[in-house]
C-alpha cells in the first residue's frame, strides 16, 4: 500500500539533499523541531498544512511541486499514467472560482 506521508517524507528528503542542507538547517528555517521534521521524512507523521507549508518555504519550493512530485510518485507506484497535458475535454470548462 503506497502511503502519502512515506511518499511526501521522500520528495522532502531528496530536496532536502539535493540542495546539500542538514536536517539541522532546514529545520531551524522553518521553526520545526528537529525530530518531528525527522519524523516526516522518515514518513511517520503526518505533516499539517501549516507545518508543511513551513518546510517547503524553508526549502525555497512552492508546495504545488512537492504535491505535484507526491502525486507523480503515487500515480507510478499505482501503475496509473498521468497526463503532461491538461485533456482537451477539460480545457472548455471554466476554472473553480473564476469570475
Amino acid at each position: 500500500m503506497v502511503l502519502f506521508r512515506q511518499e511526501l517524507g521522500d520528495v522532502l528528503r531528496d530536496a532536502r539533499r539535493s540542495q546539500g542542507r542538514t536536517l539541522r538547517q532546514v529545520s531551524s528555517d522553518a521553526r520545526v523541531s528537529l525530530g518531528y521534521l525527522s519524523e516526516i521524512e522518515r514518513g511517520q507523521k503526518e505533516a499539517s498544512s501549516e507545518l508543511l507549508h513551513s518546510v517547503t518555504d524553508a526549502l525555497g519550493l512552492p508546495l504545488s511541486f512537492v504535491l505535484r512530485e507526491v502525486s507523480d510518485r503515487i500515480a507510478v507506484a499505482e501503475g496509473v499514467a498521468v497526463p503532461d497535458t491538461v485533456p482537451a475535454e477539460l480545457t472548455d470548462e471554466p476554472l473553480v472560482g473564476a469570475h
